[in-house]
């Protein structure tokens, strides 16, 4: 959970994606405690996470520099909290998820014909 908190320390401060995390978060500690449900189910541990993922992130108008401030702060954390073979395991879980997301946003886009 260290990890989590420090990432989204760094979140709510970074100059692009803070203001779309800031606009939407309302209760921090309640969304953390979901994001570590998520992080648990995708890593194999238990399965407390239940929602649609995905779909939160289609109204935000990300962009592919949002993704990369993303993944750059994810990276970072990782490597300063877990162990070498850890964190490129979560890089690689973040970077997949990253992928799968764009394209879904991209599909969305595409039938909203944006």
């Amino acid at each position: 959970m260290a990890l989590l908190r420090q990432f989204y320390a760094d979140v709510r401060q970074h100059h692009e994606i803070g203001p779309i995390f800031n606009a939407q978060i309302e209760n921090w500690p309640k969304h953390l405690e979901k994001i570590g449900d998520f992080w648990s189910a995708v890593t194999g541990g238990p399965q407390g996470y239940a929602g649609p993922m995905p779909q939160r992130h289609f109204p935000l108008g990300l962009e592919e520099k949002h993704f990369e401030a993303w993944l750059d702060l994810w990276r970072r954390n990782c490597r300063i909290h877990l162990a070498p073979s850890e964190a490129n395991e979560m890089i690689r879980f973040a970077e997949g998820i990253g992928v799968r997301l764009r394209g879904l946003i991209a599909q969305e886009r595409a039938a909203k014909g944006k």
